[in-house]
């Protein structure tokens, strides 16, 4: 659970934002970003905060009054609202915002209708702006994570052999995630094998794993709320020598793509750079994706990159490198790591999964 002065914090980086952009007041209904500004880990909450500073106030109902006293001591709280609760607070202010990505259109229409003469304005992805740059408390929370990854991983390759089905490397996976302190698994585990790992987000079945297989797996350890985010391609038994080069160029791929994530790159220089090594080897229509997106209290969330990206990546961002090359009805490799942007001048991103990235023959 964050500190009180850090979620503080970032409802005045908010507040700045909401100043900036002549609003009077944000409505922030997203529950990631609920507990992103509060801590809050219930599943009914809101949270308004003022560009003055005055009115801010957290929102939730009579199922979480001990959960909300023990999550988000640092501000005021109101439990079961009562219907008139946003007027009466906002006192007057001419102008509210809301997560119009998130608040569905018939919601929006209520509040303008029971708002009156408030001026209800769509006001999108402020606290996801915010959220792109991890504190120190996130970056904790994502080494952890990416550090039970690799654990696994390391466990993984002593355990796996032909004959297992990829249902039954997947749970086992997930289950040593648990093991080792995750909360649980950041997203439904891909494990693909054979002319399944050409498939990118292929759900694992009950296909039993053969020597000579590729074997693809694409998983992440959740923390306190935040995702890591890691794929190896491992051969089981020696692999075809066909497969072997694709890995290679993958592997040079994701290298040249790691040295490109630094402080002021454009992040489609990133998935340029992945994807030029892909090209050149005559694999441009087996690259089916884009390279990377940005990772946090959410699996998938800003910066995206890809070719239409125009986000620019800065200090202390969190984002994957994942370049793939797909062969259908062959198999195909993907290597990823979560990284860490450095400051301007910084050789390199940090790379929190640090499981060997060559190919592995188990």
């Amino acid at each position: 659970m964050p500190d009180p002065t850090l979620t503080a914090a970032r409802r005045d980086a908010l507040r700045r934002r909401v100043r900036d952009a002549g609003l009077s007041a944000l409505l922030v209904t997203a529950l990631v970003n609920v507990r992103y500004l509060t801590g809050f880990t219930g599943s009914q909450a809101r949270v308004l905060v003022t560009a003055d500073g005055d009115a801010d106030v957290f929102v939730t109902d009579g199922r979480y009054r001990e959960q909300a006293e023990a999550e988000v001591p640092g501000m005021e709280r109101i439990v079961n609202p009562t219907p008139g609760w946003l007027r009466e607070r906002l006192g007057g202010r001419e102008s509210l915002g809301v997560e119009s990505q998130h608040l569905p259109w018939d919601d929006v229409r209520d509040l303008q209708r029971r708002l009156g003469d408030v001026t209800v304005t769509p006001a999108p992805e402020h606290v996801e702006a915010l959220r792109q740059a991890k504190d120190d408390a996130e970056l904790d929370a994502l080494r952890r994570a990416c550090r039970i990854g690799d654990r696994a991983f390391a466990a993984l390759v002593g355990w796996v052999r032909p004959g297992m089905t990829e249902r039954e490397v997947a749970v086992r996976l997930e289950r040593t995630m648990v093991d080792l302190g995750a909360a649980g698994s950041s997203f439904d585990t891909i494990v693909a094998s054979g002319p399944n790992s050409a498939i990118p987000h292929h759900r694992p079945a009950q296909r039993r794993l053969w020597s000579g297989d590729l074997l693809k797996v694409d998983f992440g350890a959740l923390v306190d709320g935040y995702h890591s985010d890691m794929t190896r391609t491992v051969a089981i038994g020696e692999p075809d020598a066909r497969l072997r080069r694709v890995h290679d160029v993958v592997r040079e791929a994701q290298a040249a793509g790691l040295a490109a994530a630094v402080c002021g790159a454009a992040a489609a220089e990133v998935d340029r750079a992945c994807r030029a090594i892909i090209d050149a080897a005559g694999h441009r229509e087996d690259f089916t994706h884009g390279t990377g997106h940005g990772v946090g209290l959410q699996i998938h969330e800003r910066p995206l990159l890809s070719p239409r990206s125009v986000a620019t990546l800065a200090d202390r961002m969190a984002v994957t490198v994942e370049p793939g090359v797909y062969l259908p009805g062959v198999g195909g490799v993907r290597i990823e790591d979560t990284v860490i942007v450095g400051p301007a001048g910084a050789a390199g991103p940090e790379s929190l999964t640090r499981s060997p990235r060559g190919l592995l023959v188990v």
